[in-house]
């Protein structure tokens, strides 16, 4: 799946897991045998790997499923098991340029594990573990699929363009400052970044082009205490308001295939020198010319900067959610009209169309954050789904069935990501009317939550998730993510999930999604998703009054969630013999808070104002 920079959406020269197998979800890896293919994948992908793999060859590995081994687990059982048959290691073969460096490390570890669990060594009268497996990253050769694949496309060269600093609220010269003040805490002499958002954000540079719905481009960067180096092609910085960019801030351009070389270069200037490295989101090849006594590997100094929004890029962002807000108001009044007035049926793909044609009419779009999820019913339940023109799979939206809607736009200013479902007929069922309601029930328990600093995310998914436990229900994929200022919609290093591995805690200045859903597979998908700003309780934010109690406890401050995503929730779906009382004031104050926002962008008696003057009606309550 990965590129050099381990991005979640790579280049298509990089697809080429998807080449091979014909899966094309952004989380997924291939391992080939001499007798068998494989493609482990998590539950966002399930239902879409088992319709594009062909069975005759390859066999689907449902990451996380009971009886499921890891992908070191299944290496490790095969590597003892071919060195208890040959007596010699197996040969596994890895691309050091887009593998990450914690995954070789893993894995060699795995083989360690299995060969003492093993007892091979006392076979031979050996104390010591043999060697079972060895990683080959093929040096010299060509990518084994490049070898195949005729008509891969070429590496892009799309240029930078300089974000201003109205919207990145610090300069490059300050954020080096800062790096350089963390890398003397370190006792490091070398701070390496390969991540694209990181170097975007560190450079306060976007590109559009290299790397699909992603504002970033590729490269890599390097600074040390008296340098600070950019590496890429140079069409990448060939315009001259991007080149006087670099020069105020002393950046130096080196060609993009120099990285490996500069870091051995600067380790052999002097025996102390140390590399900060974080091998979790850097590839192999990079890390493995570190020796171990070099390098410092622990999260970048970028990652918790770009992490915590500045004032300056939470305007940005409220300010696109507010846009994004009217882009769909317009586009919710042509949907509507089209299948209840005009009475016709819409296909996935014309949905796609049209939503992405009303937020390119917003000022400061650049183009979506990440591919369009418009699945009408069954489709619905595929959790990343991608309608296509041509696909056995598309469908068309009438008032027979629901559709759930995962979109988002790349301003200038901000990024967004929001998720509706909805049904224009006249009854959707208990069933999905009772699911519907117990998603939005977990969406509220999130938003409501007050939480003390230093709090995990995987702590606050239990209140999402709730409503649906409480009659045996559940869904297979987390509840939020971090989102970037103007950047990737996915971002770290924080997360709202139950997997407990993810310890990083939830700081003001955050961006998280909150999306709780529901699958019904083969029938239809459910999810409601807001993005939420992390504000201090005691700040009044958004003109909210600070609650009439004690914010501090010992010393320790108080966090809240404060909505961005200004978008209507459809109420005629819900079932209020299950809402309280609380959540249903919850809902009316959320389409209020919409309303005075969304609004003045709205021109008086168009169909998009009288849409949503409509949808942010007070919900109707039982007396």
């Amino acid at each position: 799946s990965d590129d050099p920079h381990l991005s979640e959406y790579v280049p298509a020269a990089y697809m080429r897991r998807g080449f091979l197998t014909n899966f094309h979800g952004s989380a997924g890896t291939a391992v080939v045998t001499m007798d068998k293919a494989y493609l482990w994948t998590d539950s966002r992908y399930f239902a879409e790997a088992s319709l594009n793999l062909d069975s005759d060859h390859w066999d689907l590995m449902k990451q996380g499923q009971p009886k499921v081994p890891t992908i070191n687990k299944f290496l490790s059982e095969l590597a003892t098991s071919h060195f208890q048959t040959h007596s010699k290691p197996l040969k596994v073969g890895i691309d050091a340029y887009v593998h990450s460096a914690s995954f070789a490390s893993d894995m060699n570890e795995a083989f360690e594990d299995a060969a003492k669990d093993a007892d091979l060594g006392s076979a031979n009268g050996d104390s010591t573990p043999p060697v079972i497996a060895e990683i080959d990253t093929l040096d010299g050769k060509p990518n084994l699929v490049d070898a195949i694949w005729e008509g891969r496309p070429d590496l892009p060269k799309n240029p930078f363009s300089v974000q201003p600093y109205e919207y990145t609220g610090m300069t490059v010269s300050e954020k080096v400052a800062k790096i350089r003040s963390d890398m003397n805490e370190k006792k490091a002499s070398l701070s390496v970044f390969s991540a694209l958002d990181d170097i975007a954000y560190l450079f306060n540079v976007r590109c559009m082009g290299d790397i699909e719905t992603c504002p970033v481009g590729i490269a890599y960067a390097t600074i040390s205490h008296d340098a600070v180096t950019l590496y890429c092609d140079d069409e990448k910085v060939a315009s001259e308001e991007v080149a006087e960019h670099m020069k105020e801030a002393g950046v130096t351009i080196a060609p993009y295939g120099n990285i490996v070389g500069e870091i051995q270069a600067h380790l052999a200037e002097d025996a102390r020198n140390k590399v900060w490295l974080d091998n979790s989101r850097s590839i192999y090849a990079l890390s493995r010319v570190i020796p171990k006594s070099s390098l410092v590997d622990a999260q970048n100094p970028v990652t918790p900067m770009k992490a915590c929004k500045n004032e300056a890029e939470m305007d940005g962002m409220r300010r696109a959610h507010i846009v994004d807000g009217a882009a769909m108001a317009h586009f919710m009044a042509w949907l509507e009209n089209a299948i209840v007035v005009e009475g016709r049926s819409v296909s996935e793909v014309e949905i796609d169309e049209v939503l992405t044609r009303f937020r390119s009419e917003q000022p400061g779009f650049k183009e979506v954050s990440f591919p369009t999820i418009a699945g009408v019913g069954s489709n619905g339940a595929i959790v990343h789904y991608r309608a296509a023109e041509g696909s056995d799979l598309l469908k068309e939206l009438d008032t027979t069935k629901p559709i759930l809607i995962d979109s988002g736009g790349q301003y200038e200013y901000g990024t967004t990501d929001v998720t509706r479902t909805w049904f224009f007929g006249d009854d959707p069922g208990e069933e999905f009317r009772d699911m519907y309601t117990r998603v939005l029930k977990g969406n509220i328990g999130v938003d409501n939550m007050i939480f003390p600093e230093n709090t995990p995310g995987f702590v606050l998914d239990v209140f999402a998730r709730k409503a649906l436990w409480e009659v045996g229900r559940d869904y297979g994929h987390g509840t939020g993510h971090g989102v970037g200022a103007a950047l990737n919609v996915h971002e770290g290093p924080h997360s709202i999930s139950p997997r407990w591995a993810n310890k990083e805690v939830l700081r003001k200045g955050m961006v998280t999604s909150n999306e709780p859903g529901f699958y019904d597979d083969g029938n239809f998908g459910i999810r409601i998703e807001n993005l939420l700003e992390i504000v201090e309780v005691n700040n009044g934010a958004n003109g909210e009054e600070p609650p009439a109690k004690k914010q501090k406890t010992d010393g320790k401050t108080f966090l809240k969630f404060a909505k961005l995503t200004m978008i209507p929730i459809q109420k005629n779906l819900i079932d209020i013999d299950i809402m309280t009382k609380a959540e249903l004031d919850w809902l009316d104050a959320y389409h209020q808070e919409v309303l005075e926002n969304v609004t003045p962008l709205l021109e008086e008696g168009s169909p998009a104002m009288k849409w949503l003057l409509k949808s942010c009606e007070k919900i109707e309550r039982k007396m």
